[in-house]
């Protein structure tokens, strides 16, 4: 016989009895076909199998159909293979705790029960992941980052590569106390409204914004203090009640950290070895906004008192490097604490002690003091009426004349205005007569330069005189409301126009006077919104009344504003 019919016939029964040379059962070796896919094999049916396409059994079972190729010699022994039937692969679900341990976990939610057995903290579950195409992955990534506050470190796998940087949201604030959107409005009311409001500066400058914005820059204190006042400036306009919760943010930290800087200045005076005996700029500058802020709240039990005794105890010790901002704390301090000693009774010791060196030698008739005043250099520039140009150092002794006649009236003595009392006030109405305004004539200053003058003699005849009305009280009232009416609106000079205000009003016996200064506060309250304006006609009111019922006593408006229960600052 032939070799390759042998062969052939060998092979053919071999396919046919599908058995192997001792018995054992070959599989027919399966080839893959490049481009194959589920979508080509079709299942197999019994029209298949009548039209020759699969075999069926005798029980009308069709067989799979076979795959192509050769028949496996030695084909793998399923009955020996390592894999068990039902096993299952190392499961990725488990709780952290026992992944670390490298222990089967039983998967229960919140806590396994492995941990609980094993006496462990289960640490929960990693957040389930999807799989998603490359692209997307790194998007993936960043945004679950930027979802996780503060720092974290995030893994990113690329080409079966790890590596980790830090991802951080925050960043630190170019300005302490400018950290968000209504702060930021605070800061601009600052810069475009309210500083051009609290000094009469009509040439381009602004002490406000050209000392005290940049030292706030560098002190958190400091700019607190004017967020807290722009703060309340604005909710006068605009209330809102995000504003005021703001606004009493900032005072509250101004308020602390002015306390602590005070409080150390102070004990390191009285005695401790504490090297900071003095305040620094930024810290005497708080004080003089805090003062401010409540002339703008309106506030009446005498809140501002602490700071203003506090810049009075610490200013002739503060170590200022800045000559301009010390000769504007000198001009606004002293321009606040004189106009207080007006209405106020309990402030009248430093008064005495520091006002008082106008009393020159035993000179004049009789060896009577006579009175002088000081020298100042440019007093045409400063930020307020009367300091420089030693307008003030008259109103100062106004007020010791006047503390000395009421002392003489609750003693019962007569005359209340003896003759020494009398020769003082001649003596200042003579240095009234020749003060003459450093402002240049027929400008804004110079009128309310002048409006001063005349307040300062109505101060002085209020004070010597009883409480009547007279023909001579009235024509300087009169002449004091013309200076009133030719002031502008609109002008920054509003911004000093209420302490001359003030004690016309208590001068104006006459009803046909009134209406004008009415029409006044209400100018002054259009032009700067400060609350203690309205205090301030309040109480001038008071005195109307007073007046009209012929009442003596009209005499004295600080008793009576004591005995309104009200102690602020008319300025």
């Amino acid at each position: 016989m032939d070799t390759d019919m042998l062969y052939a016939s060998e092979t053919e029964d071999e396919e046919v009895d599908g058995s192997g040379p001792e018995g054992e059962e070959i599989e027919p070796k399966v080839e893959e076909v490049e481009g194959a896919s589920m979508v080509d094999v079709k299942p197999s049916s019994l029209s298949d199998a009548a039209e020759g396409h699969a075999d069926v059994t005798p029980d009308g079972v069709v067989a799979p159909k076979r795959g192509r190729g050769r028949p496996r010699k030695n084909p793998v022994n399923k009955k020996n293979s390592l894999t068990k039937p039902g096993a299952k692969g190392r499961s990725k679900t488990g709780c952290i705790t026992c992944r670390k341990r490298k222990k089967k976990c039983g998967e229960e939610k919140p806590t396994c029960d492995n941990c609980k057995k094993n006496a462990k903290v289960c640490e929960g579950y990693p957040p389930a992941t999807f799989w998603r195409p490359g692209r997307h992955r790194p998007e993936e990534g960043i945004a679950w980052c930027l979802s996780i506050p503060n720092q974290v470190n995030v893994a990113f796998t690329a080409s079966a590569r790890r590596f980790s940087f830090p991802l951080s949201r925050d960043l630190p604030y170019l300005i302490d106390g400018i950290e968000n959107d209504i702060d930021r409005r605070f800061l601009a009311h600052f810069i475009t409204d309210i500083s051009g409001r609290l000094t009469i500066h009509d040439d381009g400058s602004n002490p406000f914004k050209d000392l005290f914005l940049p030292m706030a820059h560098e002190d958190k204190g400091l700019m607190h203090s004017l967020m807290s006042l722009a703060g309340l400036h604005l909710i006068a306009r605009e209330p809102e009640s995000a504003l005021s919760e703001r606004q009493q943010h900032h005072f509250s930290e101004a308020q602390s950290i002015l306390i602590a800087d005070v409080e150390r200045a102070v004990s390191a005076q009285a005695g401790d070895d504490n090297p900071e005996g003095t305040l620094d700029d930024p810290t005497m500058a708080s004080t003089i906004v805090h003062c401010l802020i409540y002339i703008c709240e309106g506030t009446t039990k005498g809140e501002y008192r602490p700071h203003l005794d506090a810049v009075r105890r610490l200013m002739p010790r503060s170590r200022s490097r800045n000559p301009e901002f010390q000769k504007f704390l000198y001009e606004f301090f002293k321009y606040h604490d004189v106009a207080n000693t007006i209405t106020t009774l309990d402030v009248r010791s430093h008064v005495q002690l520091n006002a008082w060196p106008f009393v020159t030698g035993d000179t004049g008739p009789g060896h009577l003091p006579r009175f002088v005043i000081q020298p100042v250099i440019q007093p045409g520039a400063g930020a307020v009426i009367g300091v420089l140009d030693g307008l003030f150092e008259l109103i100062t002794k106004i007020t010791i004349l006047r503390d000395t006649i009421r002392e003489r009236r609750a003693l019962g003595q007569k005359p209340a205005v003896d003759y020494q009392i009398m020769m003082w006030a001649v003596d200042i109405d003579a240095a009234i007569h020749a003060w003459d305004p450093a402002q240049l004539p027929n400008s804004p200053r110079w009128i309310a330069a002048q409006l001063y003058r005349q307040c300062a003699w109505v101060y002085l005849h209020r004070t010597t005189r009883a409480s009547r009305p007279s023909p001579k009280i009235n024509a300087a009232v009169d002449e004091g409301l013309e200076y009133l009416r030719a002031m502008p609106a609109g002008e920054s000079t509003q911004a000093v126009i209420l302490l001359p205000l003030f004690l016309l009003g208590c001068a104006a016996f006459q009803e046909r006077q009134r209406p004008d200064i009415e029409e006044a506060f209400t100018r002054a309250l259009e032009y700067s919104r400060f609350g203690n304006i309205m205090v301030a006609k309040q109480v001038v009111k008071k005195v109307w009344e007073m007046m009209d019922a012929g009442d003596e006593r009209s005499w004295d408006w600080e008793t009576i504003m004591m005995d309104m229960g009200i102690d602020c600052l008319v300025t």
